[in-house]
Parts: C-alpha cells; sequence; structure tokens
C-alpha cells in the first residue's frame, strides 16, 4: 500500500483556507494516522512499529518528549498522530539511492522545499560532493571518515563546530562531547540553544537545576495548571490525555497564548470509545488570550494581587515557613511588586484587569500548582526574566516538592533534555570536564564554545572550516537563513549524520559528506554480542530504553555511536585514549563510563533494564532543596518590560503547523487551523487587516525591523484569522529569514522567533533583496 514519493513540490496557488477546529484528536487523528503509515512504510512495517512506539522494551517516540507513566499500565496505543506520522517518515520504505543522487543535480535540488527533500526517503548509502561537482556520488565509509580525519587534522579545533539534534540518543551524545572535548573545543552548539536555552538560563540560578521538577503523576494532584506559549494539541499530543484527566478531577486549567488552539478547548480521546464517537471532553476552564510578548506583564500582576491578598489575610496566600527556610530574596521582590501600573500592564497583555484579577483568584485559591510552558515563552528578548516570574509565583506559594505542583518545561525532541545531561553544551562546568578528564585521562577544553547563534556569526565571518550535524538541519534551523546557508557554502567541509536528505545537505560546504544512518525504529545488530540498545531521556528526568526492531532499509547503514566511533578514530588516531572501538562494539561499556561521569547515573546498566528505567535526582522535587550558589531558592526581581510595535507594524511569531515537526515536514495540513496545502501564510487579526489596508488573501512581502536594519522575506499570504489583536504569525522556519541575528534573548541567547516586528508590502511592489528560504 506504500505510496511513492511526490514528483511535484508546494505550490502555494493550490492554498485552501477553512474555519478552524475547536478540538483536537479524534476518528479522523487515528484516520490520518494509518493512512500516513500505509503510504510510506506499508501495513506490515507500520503496524509493527505502531505496537512497539513508547511501551515497555520498545523504542521511545522520536518526536516530543512527554513521559510516559512509570507507575501504572500503558495504553496499547501510546502515541499520538504526530508520533504515528514521525514513525511513518523514518519507517519509510522510500530510499534515496545513489541513482537518485545521480538524477537530482545540486542546483536543482537547492530549488526544492524543505517538504520536498524530506518527503523522498531513506538515504541508503554515504555520500559527497565536491568544489566544482554537480552530484553528490557514493563515497566508502572508509574513505568517507579518512576525509573527515584529514580535514580536521587540517585546522584547528577552534575552526571544528560539532552541532546535535535532539534526537540523538543519550550514549551517542556522550560519545559525541567526548569526541569534540578530546579534539580540544567546545563548540557544541545543539537545537536546545534555540528553544528551551532560555528555560535553564532561569532555572539553574534560581532553582538550582536546569529541569522541570513535576511527574507526569503530580498531573493527578494538582489543583491548577498553567498551559503558556504552549500549543499541546499539535506539539505534544500526549499531554492532553493528563490536562483532560485532570480536568474531569476537578483541577482548574488556564491556557495562556496569542492563537486560541484546538487543543486548549476540547479532546476526543481516540482510545476511549466517547472520543471515537465524536465526543470532546473540556481541556481549559480558562483561556487568556495574551499579546505576544505579554507574559512577563501578566506574571508580575500575579505576583502584585497574591502579595496584597496576602497583606490582607496574612498567612493565606504566602507559604511563609518555607519561604524563610528555603528562600532568599522574598523581601526585595515583596517590595517590587507592591506597586503595578495597571495601564500598562493591559497594553502589554491585551487582557482587561478584570480578566487578570479573576485568574489571579484561582492561584490564591490553589494549594497546588504547575506551571507549564514552551517556546512562546523561551524565544523572546524578555524570556529569562518571565520565567524567574514564574519561579517567583511558585516560590511564593511553596509550590516545589509537594504533590502536584511545580515547574513544567515541555520539551520537544525527544532527548533533547537528555544531550545536555550528556554533557551536549558549550558551557560546560568544570566538573563536568574534571570528571571526563579523570576517567579518559584527556584534557578537556575550559574555554567556552560557540552556541547557535556564535556559530552563525563564526560561519559568516568563515571561521568554521568544518561542521558535523549529527541530525538535524542546521540551516534551517537557525535565524538570517540567507545568510547562515551562504557561510556554509564557505566552510571546507560538511559532514551530515542523517536518515533522509533536507536543507542543509543542499547548502553544503565546498567539500560535503552525508552519512547515512539508523533511526529509532531500526535494528541495531550489527555487533559481535548482538543487538544494542540504547537510552533516552523525557521532559521529566527518566531515563529509560528504546530499542528498534525494523529490518533498516539498507544494508550500509551504521548506528550513531559506530559512526561517531569510526570518526574520532580517523580524527584521533587507533591508539587514542579514549576506548572508542569498545564502545562502539558494546555499548554497555558506555553506559559503565557515563556511571563513573556523571551524578545520578550510578549502575547505569543495571537500572536502565529495569520495567520503567529510573528517574534522575531532582533537589527541588524530591527534597524541597535548592543546589543554588546561596544553597535556597532565589525570588528575582526584574523591570516591567513587553513588545511594542509601531504604527504600521505588528508583532509576528513563529509556529508550528499541525503537520510538522521542526523542520521536518509531514505533510500540508494544518488542519486544526484550517490551512491545506499551503505553508507561506501570515495569519493576522481581521482587525489589523482593517487597520493596515490590507485585504484577507492579499500576497505580501514581509519586512521585519530591528536597530534600524530590515530583513525580508518575499510572498506569503495573508490569512483573516483570530489570532490577539497586534499580532501576527508564520510558520517556522519559512519565517526565520526574518529574525535578525542580534534579536535574541539576554542570557540565553536563543533567537527571537517570537518577537519580530514586521510590516507587509504588496508583493514585488517594493524593490529588496529575495531572502526566501
Amino acid at each position: 500500500m506504500n505510496r511513492p514519493a511526490p514528483t511535484q513540490d508546494i505550490n502555494e496557488d493550490d492554498l485552501l483556507v477553512g474555519k478552524p477546529k475547536r478540538s483536537a484528536a479524534g476518528v479522523e487523528a487515528v484516520k490520518v494516522s494509518l493512512e500516513r503509515g500505509f503510504a510510506e512504510a506499508g501495513v506490515t512495517r507500520t503496524i509493527r512499529s505502531m505496537l512497539r512506539i513508547n511501551q515497555r522494551g520498545g523504542f521511545d517516540c522520536p518526536g516530543c518528549a512527554w513521559p510516559e507513566s512509570i507507575t501504572g499500565a500503558r495504553k496499547p496505543a501510546e502515541f499520538c498522530e504526530n508520533g504515528a506520522k514521525a514513525i511513518a517518515e523514518e519507517a519509510t520504505a522510500r530510499t534515496v539511492t545513489p541513482a537518485w543522487w545521480a538524477k537530482h543535480p545540486i542546483g536543482v535540488l537547492r530549488e526544492k522545499t524543505e517538504y520536498w527533500l524530506g518527503s523522498q526517503g531513506r538515504i541508503t548509502e554515504p555520500m559527497a560532493i565536491r568544489a566544482g561537482e554537480t552530484h553528490y556520488t557514493p563515497i566508502t565509509w572508509a574513505e568517507a571518515f579518512r576525509t573527515i580525519g584529514e580535514h580536521v587534522n587540517a585546522t584547528t579545533p577552534d575552526k571544528c563546530v560539532f552541532y546535535t539534534s535532539g534526537r540523538t540518543a543519550n550514549e551517542t551524545a556522550f560519545m559525541y562531547q567526548l569526541l569534540a572535548r578530546s579534539l580540544g573545543t567546545n563548540n557544541l552548539p545543539d537545537c536546545s540553544n534555540m528553544c528551551h536555552e532560555s528555560s535553564g538560563s532561569a532555572l539553574n540560578p534560581t532553582i538550582g537545576i536546569g529541569k522541570g521538577t513535576v511527574s507526569l503523576e503530580d498531573f493527578e494532584h494538582a489543583e491548577l495548571i498553567f498551559v503558556v506559549g504552549q500549543n499541546p494539541g499539535t506539539n505534544h499530543p500526549r499531554m492532553l490525555s493528563a490536562l483532560s484527566e485532570a480536568r474531569k478531577r476537578g483541577a482548574r486549567i488556564v491556557a495562556v497564548n496569542p492563537l486560541p488552539e484546538a487543543g486548549f478547548f476540547g479532546f476526543k480521546d481516540p482510545q476511549s470509545v466517547g472520543g471515537m464517537l465524536g465526543k470532546s471532553t473540556d481541556v481549559s476552564s480558562h483561556f487568556l488570550q495574551i499579546k505576544v510578548g505579554g507574559d512577563l506583564a501578566l506574571f508580575q500582576a500575579f505576583g502584585h494581587l497574591l502579595l496584597a491578598a496576602e497583606e490582607k489575610n496574612p498567612g493565606t496566600v504566602v507559604d511563609r515557613a518555607f519561604v524563610d527556610s528555603a528562600t532568599d530574596g522574598f523581601d526585595a521582590y515583596k517590595a517590587a511588586r507592591a506597586e503595578l501600573d495597571w495601564e500598562a500592564t493591559e497594553e502589554a497583555t491585551g487582557l482587561t484587569r478584570t480578566d487578570i484579577t479573576a485568574i489571579a483568584g484561582l492561584l490564591i485559591e490553589s494549594k497546588a500548582t504547575i506551571f507549564c510552558w514552551a517556546l512562546g515563552l523561551t524565544q523572546q528578548p524578555h524570556s529569562v526574566p518571565t520565567l524567574k516570574e514564574i519561579i517567583n509565583l511558585l516560590l511564593m506559594q511553596g509550590n516545589f516538592g509537594k504533590p502536584g505542583a511545580g515547574a513544567c518545561p515541555v520539551r520537544g525532541h525527544s532527548n533533547v533534555q537528555g544531550d545536555r545531561t550528556m554533557g551536549i553544551w558549550e558551557k560546560p562546568g568544570e566538573k563536568l570536564l574534571a570528571a571526563l578528564d579523570a576517567e579518559f585521562k584527556i584534557d578537556s577544553p575550559r574555554a567556552h564554545g560557540y552556541d547557535s547563534t556564535e556559530a552563525l556569526d563564526a560561519f559568516e565571518k568563515d571561521e568554521v572550516d568544518v561542521f558535523v550535524s549529527m541530525g538535524g538541519n542546521f540551516a534551517l534551523a537557525n535565524a538570517e537563513t540567507e545568510a547562515l546557508e551562504a557561510g556554509m557554502q564557505r566552510a571546507k567541509l560538511t559532514v551530515h549524520i542523517s536518515t533522509k536528505p533536507n536543507r542543509s545537505h543542499v547548502v553544503h560546504g565546498q567539500t560535503s559528506i552525508i552519512l547515512p544512518t539508523l533511526g529509532r525504529t531500526d535494528r541495531d545488530d550489527k555487533h559481535s554480542g548482538g543487538p544494542q540498545f540504547l537510552s533516552v531521556e523525557d521532559s521529566m528526568s527518566v531515563i529509560h530504553s528504546t530499542q528498534g526492531r525494523l529490518k533498516p532499509v539498507s544494508e550500509h547503514l551504521l548506528a550513531e555511536p559506530v559512526i561517531v566511533a569510526r570518526m574520532a578514530t580517523a580524527i584521533l588516531g587507533e591508539d587514542h585514549v579514549v576506548p572508542w572501538k569498545g564502545m562502539a562494539e558494546d555499548y554497555d561499556v558506555i553506559r559503565d563510563h557515563i556511571s563513573r561521569v556523571l551524578p545520578g547515573f550510578e549502575d547505569f546498566n543495571r537500572r536502565v533494564r529495569g520495567r520503567n528505567g529510573f528517574v534522575l535526582p531532582n533537589p527541588p522535587r524530591d527534597t524541597r532543596s535548592f543546589a543554588t550558589d546561596i544553597g535556597k531558592g532565589r525570588f528575582t526581581v526584574s523591570p516591567f518590560e513587553a513588545l511594542h510595535a509601531p504604527e504600521g507594524h505588528l508583532i509576528l511569531q513563529t509556529m508550528r503547523s499541525h503537520d510538522q515537526y521542526n523542520t521536518t515536514f509531514y505533510g500540508l495540513d494544518d488542519r486544526y487551523r484550517g490551512i491545506k496545502d499551503g505553508r507561506r501564510v501570515i495569519l493576522i487579526n481581521p482587525e489589523d487587516l482593517v487597520e493596515l489596508g490590507l485585504e484577507d488573501k492579499a500576497l505580501v512581502d514581509v519586512i521585519s525591523t530591528f536597530r534600524g536594519t530590515e530583513r525580508r522575506a518575499n510572498r506569503f499570504r495573508l490569512v483573516s484569522y483570530p489570532t490577539a489583536k497586534g499580532c501576527a504569525a508564520a510558520y517556522f522556519p519559512e519565517a526565520n529569514a526574518l529574525v535578525h541575528r542580534d534579536l535574541v534573548a539576554r542570557e540565553s541567547n536563543t533567537p527571537g522567533f517570537k518577537a519580530m516586528t514586521v510590516r507587509f508590502v504588496p508583493h514585488s511592489l517594493q524593490p529588496g533583496p529575495t531572502l526566501d528560504s
């Protein structure tokens, strides 16, 4: 039943716009899941995969990092629609062979969209292209590694960059950072830099850990749950089960977002009789349609109102015993929130004082509150202060280390949190480096390396000779698309460890090598000791195994740990002190090393084989303690900030389509928002259309402004949509070209994908460069 890859690319003139939906999932989600799987992978591979996804002893979904229960039974179908699409995309029977590359010159491939490239199938053999060549051609594994070694050893470590995607398993990530540090560089940018870096930058100094402090079971005990800057219906659909169950139990759920997403309002659970019959259960009890960037003002208003309520009735709101014994800085915070400019707050948030006060009342009443957030909060210039305000609210009411309470940053990629735990970070701490040096007898560099934004700058300055990408699609995922692509093409060597073609492969360095790897669903059995398994960490710090069982589409694929080991040997030599070959042959060897280097991983090999894996230590959650530099939770004081667009401009945020996972496009149907067969769209409030003198469905070019400079992306279709007034939304990554590299979150350096000031001009009527991605 599997269908061949599409030959036609996106035709934006085919765009269809319908009515947005008011509920998520249901029978249609099941139908789409099966159709996509059967079309790409066939019936047998699809069913075999679906029976094992997120099951004990199975493989972890390569999509989001939402956890599975570690206390109860798991559902027979422990996945969502987008998880099924991710599996179909990876388990596909479509292949990209040397004949395919011979048929498609690089000049033609550069004109294709990411949707077309990713739809072609799995890469079957190592491929290479060199200066002056028009096509990728086959290269042996031995020659590929020899070429990589020659290029790396011909330059200096500081001109080598090792990028990592969140799909990389723990063992691979550990080996990868060990390779970079053995070479002598901390140039380890990763996708965290572009998504949740702001979360870590806010959490580490305030609560002593850069991770969330709740478990999945806490959702069973929460009285109040905030879902802020997040779209669970598309990006973390399994979260809807936890939210709807909490709502049935009586919890209040407050959704805070500029877009009225379908998953906020209804959930048709496809694993229940009612859901299959089309019955929708409520999700959010309250919806605050906030302006983009107005969250800091909102949380400061909450703090003001909670403290005022405490002043009226001492001991009813603030957990004084907890605050006095476990925190620092409360008096300064209390003084800062004593007064509030309500006019500025209403302008910043787009909400009324009445609405804000009503939700503050829910906070005052709640004895167990969870704050969940995602990229809507982390990709703003004032992201870190905004997240610190959430921590202030949680600390004030003692919402750490008790059932149903805590901080919950909801991660995207399935192991992006694990990658950071394993040491993928450009700013490593001394404890990690010292432990690596003691374990492996190497001399790790101490100087900080490049994050993703700094890597962009380094490419433009021609300071990157070798770029290695462990998965991902760096060219399309970052800001300033055109400048980054030009810089990548000037690098001497780019190396892509990938499963399928993507944009980064076709805007390659002077020499480029593609190394095809096994995916999560694939069997990894080319080892003398038999089949191997890997491990991942979910959003709630649970470490568990993942093991694919499907036959790989090609005999030429290698597992990621094997690729890293062979690359390291080619670069560092056969006699290097790190036992690369031993780790590649037996992944238990990797885990034994990890157990001696990373706290919390003691006895790793035994514990990861347990039925539910194991949970990493988390002081705020486990003991209500905080491993900050002062040994206490830290209240902070931040000034009022908001985003303001000048007359004739709007604030633009990027977002995912429902048929998308980061830069991977599963299709062209953003079903919940009513958008089909097109991606270059701008969702805009109908009142803003009138005020700007624009018409629905008008074709425009978009110009962003930042510090006197402009960026331009051409040919977008305006779509009248119920966004927050003064705000607009466009798909990532088509709008990435509009993000100036200096528009970043302070402290974290995360690109400001949710903070662009834009104006529109009729398409092609204004001169200017084309920055189409």
